[in-house]
C-alpha cells in the first residue's frame, strides 16, 4: 500500500487541493514534457469512479488508450501505483506520436505485410489505415477470446513494437532484431496458457455466485466481491500466479455476521485443498519452504478435482447464493442513507452491527452521515457516531489513508 509520501516521489508537481485529498491538480512529466492534470476521487477513495481532467493536447495523445487505462483504474491499488501507470501509457503515447510523423521505409511495410500474411488475416481483429497500429486475436484452450494490440515504431523490425493486453501480470516479451510479432504472438499464446488455471477458477466464481464487484471484470482484475447473504460478502484476492493457494479474504457486513465465518476460515485453513498439478506446485521454488514441507506432508494435496471455490466453500462451510436459484436483488439492499445500491460504482460494504437492525450504508455516506452530527467524535481517521436507524453507536473510517480500497 503506497501513500502520500509515494506519490509525491513518483509526480512531485501533483499536488493534493483540499484536505480530505480527494482533488489533486498539477503536473505529470514524461519526455522532459509537463502535462496539466487534475484528478478528482469520490469520498470512498474508488479509483475506478475518478475522474481525469486534461488539456486537449494530453486528451489528444491519449485518444487511443483510453480503455488502457479504465482497466489501470481498475487493477491499481492506490493512486501512486495508477500515476506510474499513466507516465508509462504517456511515454509510449508521445513516442508513437512522434513516430506517426516519420516517413517509413518501403521495408517497414513489405516487412509488415510479409508477417501477416504468415501470421494469417483471420487472426487480425483491425489494423489502422497507417499500418501503425494491430490488434490480434487470441483464443485460450477453454475457448476465451483475447486480444493484444501492438503499436509499430518506423525502426520495427530492428525494434519491438509496444504491447498492450489485459493481463493481471506483466506480459514481458523476448525480442531479436530477426524477429517478428509472429514471435511475440507465440509468446502471447504460451501467457495465455500459464493464466488459464487463474482464468478458470475467477470464471468459476462469476458463473457460480454473486459477484457484487467488479460489475464488470475484466480479464486482468484479480479480486472478486462475493454476496454471502443479506449485507454479509466476502472479498477476494486470488494471486494469479498461484491461483490455487488460499487467497486473501476480507469480510464486509455487521460483526456478528462475519466473526463467525473469520472463525472457521482460521480454524479450517488447514483444509486448504492444493491440486498436485497446479501452478503452485509446478512452480514450487517460487514457494516459501514452511510453504512446501506442509504441501508435501499434507495429504490433501492430492485432489486434483478441488477448485478455489470449493476450497472457500468447505473452510467457511457454508453455500454462495446460486445464480441459477436466487436473484441479485434477494441480498443485495440499498443503502440507508442514500436508498440507492450503487453509488459512484460502489455497493453498500457498511453494515449496522446490531442484529435486529442491520442496515447497510455505503462507506462513503455514513462517515458523511457521522460527520454531520453534533455528538460525534473522530480519532485520527476513524469517526464514531450514532446509527441513523437504531442509535447504536457506529463507526466509519475515512478512506484517505485505507488507499488499499482506491478504485
Amino acid at each position: 500500500m503506497a501513500g502520500p509520501a509515494a506519490l509525491l516521489r513518483q509526480c512531485p508537481l501533483l499536488l493534493p487541493q483540499n484536505r480530505e485529498r480527494t482533488a489533486y491538480e498539477g503536473f505529470v512529466s514524461a519526455q522532459g514534457i509537463d502535462f496539466h492534470i487534475r484528478i478528482l476521487l469520490p469520498m470512498d477513495f474508488q479509483l475506478k469512479n475518478a475522474k481525469l481532467e486534461c488539456s486537449r493536447h494530453l486528451k489528444r495523445i491519449l485518444n487511443q488508450y483510453q480503455h488502457i487505462l479504465k482497466q489501470r483504474l481498475h487493477s491499481c491499488p492506490d493512486l501512486s501505483s495508477f500515476m506510474v501507470e499513466l507516465k508509462t501509457i504517456l511515454e509510449i503515447a508521445l513516442k508513437n506520436t512522434q513516430d506517426l510523423h516519420i516517413p517509413r521505409p518501403p521495408e517497414y511495410y513489405s516487412c509488415l505485410v510479409r508477417d501477416l500474411e504468415i501470421l494469417g488475416w483471420n487472426k487480425v481483429a483491425y489494423l489502422d489505415t497507417g499500418l501503425t497500429t494491430v490488434k490480434l486475436k487470441a483464443e485460450d484452450s477453454c475457448g476465451r477470446q483475447h486480444l493484444i494490440t501492438l503499436k509499430f515504431n518506423a525502426k520495427y523490425p530492428t525494434e519491438p513494437p509496444d504491447c498492450l493486453v489485459d493481463f493481471p501480470v506483466p506480459f514481458a516479451i523476448s525480442w531479436m532484431p530477426q524477429s517478428s510479432f509472429l514471435d511475440i504472438y507465440n509468446q502471447f499464446l504460451v501467457a495465455l496458457e500459464s493464466l488459464k488455471e487463474f482464468w478458470d477458477a475467477m470464471d468459476e466464481i462469476d458463473g457460480k455466485t454473486w459477484v457484487l464487484e467488479p460489475e464488470n471484470p475484466t480479464r486482468s482484475a484479480t479480486t472478486r466481491r462475493i454476496a454471502i447473504g443479506n449485507n454479509v460478502s466476502v472479498s477476494v484476492e486470488v494471486d494469479p500466479r498461484h491461483p490455487a493457494m488460499l487467497p486473501e479474504c476480507y469480510f464486509l457486513g455487521a460483526d456478528h455476521a462475519v466473526n463467525p465465518l473469520r472463525t472457521k476460515l482460521n480454524n479450517n485453513m488447514h483444509l486448504w485443498y492444493v491440486p498436485l498439478n497446479s501452478t503452485a506446485l509446478k512452480l514450487k521454488w517460487n514457494l516459501p519452504f514452511l510453504v512446501l514441507t506442509f504441501l508435501s506432508l499434507n495429504p490433501t494435496c492430492r485432489d486434483p478435482e478441488i477448485s478455489l471455490l470449493q476450497n472457500l466453500k468447505d473452510l467457511l462451510e457454508i453455500d454462495f447464493p446460486s445464480r441459477a436459484v436466487l436473484e441479485k436483488s434477494d441480498f443485495a439492499k440499498d443503502c440507508g442513507i442514500c436508498y440507492a445500491y450503487r453509488l459512484n460504482g460502489t455497493t453498500p460494504d457498511q453494515v449496522c452491527d446490531d442484529p435486529r437492525c442491520g442496515q447497510p450504508f455505503h462507506q462513503a455516506c455514513l462517515y458523511e452521515w457521522l460527520q454531520g452530527l453534533p455528538s460525534s467524535r473522530q480519532s485520527f481517521n476513524v469517526i464514531f457516531g450514532e446509527c441513523p436507524y437504531c442509535n447504536k453507536v457506529r463507526k466509519a473510517k475515512n478512506r484517505v489513508i485505507e488507499l488499499n480500497h482506491v478504485w
